[in-house]
């Protein structure tokens, strides 16, 4: 068996388990979006309340807002054998049975749990892009199209790359940190504005350490083409989300480090 199909396999028995309780799965998902809700709501009021924000108007907001929820939600819908690694699996000692089995330990991972309830989130996130859109008064394209699903695409390897290095800090935590809420949940509200309206040394860090401005605020300037307030050039804008996989890769880098010294809990 390959690992796609594998992998296929460990959603679908995901997806069993989770069917056998309907109601608890809707009313997760119910909770995700409205949760979300009331935040997008918290940014009208500001907009309704000033007009413009540093010249940009609630419309364009909107579809940095909704692009980077629907990419978190994909991130968070497929890596939560990362998320909750410390806890359920070095400090269970239960990471040695996967050491132990013939497949990756990064694919049973991934494999670990296929959240339904995220699903709730994303809806949000694309019914706030289709209000940005109409508020906006923008026409898509495909070449438009192109760059959002490449920027989603980007932005999921980017918070898939920040939950591996907090698995990675767990080999020697035990406990993952929850200092790295800060860079995953915290990078979310930060991404959902433009990057313009913040200081110089936040902006650095958010394109050059964690690029999260490279999958959400240079891939929107390009969607709406609208040039870059910082100075980028046109050309560079749908480019920008390769950094994601590059911040992946780095992470998985780490990651096998991590691996190479765990020695078990002795359990």
């Amino acid at each position: 068996m390959n690992a796609l199909s594998l992998y296929g396999r460990y959603i679908a028995a995901s997806l069993r388990a989770q069917a056998q309780y309907p109601a608890s799965t809707l009313m997760l998902g119910a909770s995700h979006l409205a949760t979300t809700a009331i935040e997008i709501v918290a940014v009208w009021a500001l907009f309704d309340r000033f007009g413009q924000v540093q010249g940009w108007t609630f419309g364009e907001v909107a579809f940095f807002y909704g692009l980077i929820n629907i990419t978190f939600a994909l991130a968070d819908l497929v890596t939560r054998g990362f998320d909750v690694f410390g806890a359920e699996f070095v400090k269970t000692g239960a990471f040695d049975r996967i050491l132990l089995r013939p497949r990756s330990a990064t694919l049973q991972l991934l494999g670990h749990e296929f959240r339904l309830s995220r699903f709730g989130r994303i809806l949000q996130g694309l019914a706030v892009l289709v209000a940005g859109t109409w508020l906006a008064g923008h026409r898509w394209d495909a070449s438009d199209l192109a760059v959002a699903l490449f920027a989603v695409a980007g932005g999921v390897a980017l918070f898939a790359g920040l939950l591996v290095l907090q698995a990675t800090l767990a080999f020697w935590t035990v406990e993952s940190l929850e200092v790295a809420n800060v860079l995953t949940y915290g990078g979310v509200q930060a991404a959902q504005f433009p990057l313009s309206i913040y200081a110089g040394w936040f902006r650095d860090f958010l394109i050059f350490v964690v690029p999260l401005g490279c999958v959400a605020y240079f891939p929107v300037l390009a969607i709406l083409d609208k040039p870059d307030p910082l100075g980028a050039p046109d050309w560079i804008l749908p480019l920008t989300p390769t950094a994601g996989f590059l911040f992946l890769a780095m992470s998985f880098a780490a990651w096998r480090v991590g691996v190479s010294k765990y020695t078990s809990t002795g359990s």
